[in-house]
């Protein structure tokens, strides 16, 4: 059964608002685990859908790539379960959104709002696509179509993304997208050898054209 993707719904008689997430509830895995999570969203050349156990694979392998994982500023190697715990902590709660970028079916990276203020209206950004798939355009894609969800459908105000110094291709995709360079955090993480900027993106409702995407 598949939780209501209604996002935010309002709690009768109180200012509340509750996160549901789209994951899929099963209730045997062992029948389940290879097969895909039903489309969620879909983009002009990327599909996004819910996580499921027969994914994880894919991510520790994309995500154990040094061409990934250095972009991410996450330097530690995953094991089965530890991506097992990640995957039942985080990706599975009702507080983010976590979803699959797939091509034709084929699980190529990821796109979340890994931070969602329901007080301020806003998310934060998070992605990442296998190096193998590099140069295609998904990210951008992906993005874009998550960004136009959050708008349209989340009712977001406000989203947001960092970039560490030096990722060139991701800070293309948000400026390819009408996103603003609002500021660096200087030196404010440790990655590939060195401390690096944290540059910080955002873009606003009124300056995101829901009916032109």
């Amino acid at each position: 059964m598949m939780k209501k993707a209604f996002i935010f719904n309002p709690v009768c008689g109180n200012s509340k608002w509750q996160l549901y997430v789209p994951i899929q509830l099963t209730t045997d895995r062992s029948n389940d685990a290879d097969m895909p999570g039903p489309v969620f969203l879909e983009g002009e050349t990327v599909t996004l859908r819910p996580i499921e156990d027969g994914d994880l694979e894919f991510i520790q392998r994309e995500r154990s790539d040094a061409g990934v994982w250095r972009t991410l500023g996450w330097p530690f190697p995953s094991n089965s379960k530890q991506l097992q715990e990640f995957y039942e902590e985080t990706i599975s709660d009702e507080e983010t959104i976590h979803l699959l970028i797939t091509v034709t079916e084929e699980p190529v990276g990821m796109v979340s709002f890994h931070e969602v203020s329901n007080d301020s209206w806003r998310g934060e950004l998070g992605y990442w696509i296998a190096t193998e798939h590099h140069s295609n355009g998904y990210a951008t894609d992906a993005v874009g179509t998550l960004v136009e969800y959050g708008f349209r459908d989340l009712g977001f105000h406000r989203i947001e993304a960092k970039v560490f110094d030096g990722n060139e291709a991701s800070r293309t995709v948000l400026e390819n997208l009408g996103f603003t360079h609002e500021g660096v955090h200087r030196e404010a993480t440790f990655a590939d050898g060195g401390f690096r900027d944290v540059h910080w993106y955002g873009i606003l409702a009124d300056e995101w054209d829901v009916d032109a995407e």
